[in-house]
């Protein structure tokens, strides 16, 4: 369920499906890494009465809320749902490489279906970067309000829209092309995901949360701190650039295309000056 970040309209076929999944995971499995240390806070920060021993993390992508939390909380069991066949496949080779699959189940659905599949009790629900997937965020808030343990904990993660990367005086010859990027794909963003950057308190208390605690979490990783920085810059910025391309002009898309050519001597894989720039806010809201 998890598209973490800009993704473009899917095409029709098995071949682009899987094709845009291993693309998606890339990306997935760079945030996870790049931005590990700010996922343990968050996952420190919640506000539990006692340590879950059943958790079910929503849209979990390829598991970078999952690992998080099995490492957070050693004796919990997480359910991981995703609609995508490939990245739970993902998943369950990266569990078995880390030596916990006994801790691991994975369940394939469509978290926008009137019916969700048996999840179990659980008392953690955790949805980063996936609500906003929701075609129905409602019907779905009412779910996970259905589906925990009484006195359980729901943790909505949100973003502030896309990461950034680059100096606001970069590239040399197009500075600012990144901002302009970005509000290119404002349009296509708002057609389809209306609800990323949305505020959840309101929606959880209208589910029937009690908002417990909000937090806004500010990114800010220097590029030489991990080598994984440009490689999660190129992954990202070459995702944007399919729902950007069309309303950018030929010099932008020129200079865009020559920062994501790995050969070019002014390819963003070889810049010394990037960092990871962004917000993420998370709501803990209690069921009674």
């Amino acid at each position: 369920m998890t598209r973490t970040h800009e993704h473009t309209p899917h095409g029709e076929g098995a071949h682009h499906q899987a094709h845009d999944d291993d693309g998606q995971a890339e990306i997935l499995d760079l945030d996870a890494e790049v931005l590990a240390e700010h996922i343990a806070l968050i996952t420190a920060w919640l506000p539990l009465k006692a340590e879950p021993r059943r958790i079910v993390d929503l849209g979990c992508g390829t598991g970078a809320g999952t690992f998080a939390l099995l490492e957070r909380f050693p004796e919990a069991h997480v359910t991981a749902v995703d609609t995508s066949a490939g990245h739970l496949q993902h998943l369950r080779e990266k569990a078995c490489a880390r030596g916990v699959q006994e801790r691991v189940r994975t369940v394939q659905a469509d978290l926008d279906a009137a019916d969700w599949p048996d999840l179990g009790t659980p008392d953690l629900v955790w949805a980063s970067a996936s609500m906003h997937h929701m075609a129905h965020p409602d019907r779905a808030l009412a779910s996970v309000h259905e589906l925990l343990a009484p006195g359980g904990l729901f943790a909505v993660v949100e973003l502030d829209g896309f990461p950034r990367f680059l100096p606001a005086d970069a590239p040399e010859n197009r500075p600012g092309l990144e901002e302009r990027c970005h509000r290119a794909t404002d349009g296509f963003h708002a057609e389809h995901v209306p609800h990323r950057g949305a505020d959840w308190g309101p929606m959880l208390s209208a589910a029937g949360f009690t908002v417990e605690d909000e937090r806004t979490v500010t990114v800010d990783i220097e590029g030489d701190r991990s080598e994984a920085v440009g490689r999660y810059a190129h992954a990202s910025l070459q995702r944007v650039r399919g729902a950007a391309a069309p309303a950018l002009g030929p010099e932008d898309l020129a200079a865009l295309d020559d920062l994501l050519d790995a050969e070019s001597p002014h390819s963003i894989l070889r810049r010394d000056d990037l960092a990871v720039r962004t917000e993420r806010t998370v709501w803990a809201a209690r069921r009674a």
